[in-house]
């Protein structure tokens, strides 16, 4: 069983996966691939590596999650994202919140300047010790940590039940990570609500997120105050 099998049939894994499938397994061993999201080029390689596959894909617009509400923030420049983000987390009272940023030098940055302004949180990213990205993670669980900026290091597979806010710093470079990451609030059947902060040059990608994925991103009301209970 490959999980996440679109990150696992990846350039960066795929050889490593193919080494291990020619191990020698017997003729009759089952090959199952599972993901949320399932891009065209990993289906051909899964169409070469399976044996008269049963096929079972959800199309891009049934997969978004219900019970999350989607907001997007419009802002004129990439620089008043930390003050519109500073603004959100003033008003918004939540158990738990994932904040995601796209590569580990703007997740330290951002840690950084939000610790600077009394906002305690944590961050995390790939390239953190093993051991104190554990701790980390850890903190998190038990809710001594509410708040915890992320690369997508953690947009898969990760299930704090308290988490109902995921803020989106910036959008992902892969647009299936989108779906990931929002899911990571709304688990175990609760409400979630993912607050998107876009410039300019990632309007046109929220475009395309709606338009993929057939959903419904409203620009985020001015009283904040309901939106999460709500």
């Amino acid at each position: 069983i490959l999980d996440e099998a679109d990150q696992m049939l990846e350039d960066r894994f795929k050889e490593q996966i193919m080494d291990i499938l020619e191990l020698g397994f017997p003729k009759e061993t089952q090959v199952a691939l599972f993901s949320a999201t399932m891009p065209e080029d990993v289906v051909y390689v899964a169409n070469k590596l399976l044996r008269d596959p049963v096929r079972i894909l959800i199309p891009p617009e049934e997969v978004t999650l219900e019970g999350i509400k989607q907001y997007y923030v419009g802002l004129q420049k990439e620089e008043w994202k930390f003050d519109a983000l500073c603004d959100i987390y003033k008003q918004l009272n939540v158990n738990q919140a994932l904040i995601y940023c796209n590569k580990r030098n703007r997740a330290e940055w951002l840690a950084e300047k939000m610790t600077q302004e009394g906002f305690p949180l944590s961050y995390i990213h790939g390239e953190m010790d093993v051991e104190e990205r554990k701790n980390r993670m850890a903190g998190f669980r038990t809710g001594s940590v509410r708040v915890l900026i992320s690369t997508d290091l953690l947009a898969r597979g990760i299930d704090v039940q308290q988490v109902s806010l995921v803020i989106n710093f910036e959008l992902p470079v892969q647009r299936e990570n989108y779906i990931h990451r929002i899911g990571r609030s709304g688990r175990f059947g609760r409400k979630g609500t993912a607050i998107n902060l876009i410039c300019p040059d990632e309007m046109k990608m929220l475009q395309d997120l709606k338009q993929y994925y057939s959903t419904e991103i409203l620009e985020l009301p001015e009283d904040l105050a309901n939106i999460i209970k709500s």
